[in-house]
């Protein structure tokens, strides 16, 4: 289902421009644009989910498939082997800006933990 009002949905249906760097039948994956790393992209299904609180049992395979698609980037991005952390906002505490499930995948350097 697509969105009109949803950014993430009309990037999917090609109305939005998004400098992508994976995609297959289930998600989309792009650069965001606020990245905290150079190795920091986003992997959308293209189903439009809400967030995680909205995630039915007939989603499920779209969730492993998200799932498969972050292993997809990690290996395009050259993460794969020194590892990469993914984060998935929900709500309003949780600083959800677009409400269309997605997952940060995010790399390239060492990491820390902030809060």
């Amino acid at each position: 289902m697509i969105v009109n009002s949803c950014v993430f949905c009309r990037i999917i249906d090609r109305q939005e421009p998004a400098q992508i760097i994976y995609e297959d039948d289930h998600v989309i994956s792009f650069y965001g644009l606020h990245s905290v790393t150079n190795a920091h992209v986003l992997v959308v299904p293209k189903k439009h989910i809400r967030n995680v609180l909205d995630i039915k049992e007939e989603d499920q395979e779209y969730i492993l498939k998200i799932h498969l698609g972050i292993q997809q980037v990690a290996k395009i991005l050259n993460i794969d082997k020194s590892g990469f952390r993914v984060v998935t906002n929900t709500g309003v505490h949780g600083q959800q800006e677009i409400y269309h499930i997605h997952y940060h995948v995010i790399g390239g350097r060492q990491l820390i933990w902030e809060f």
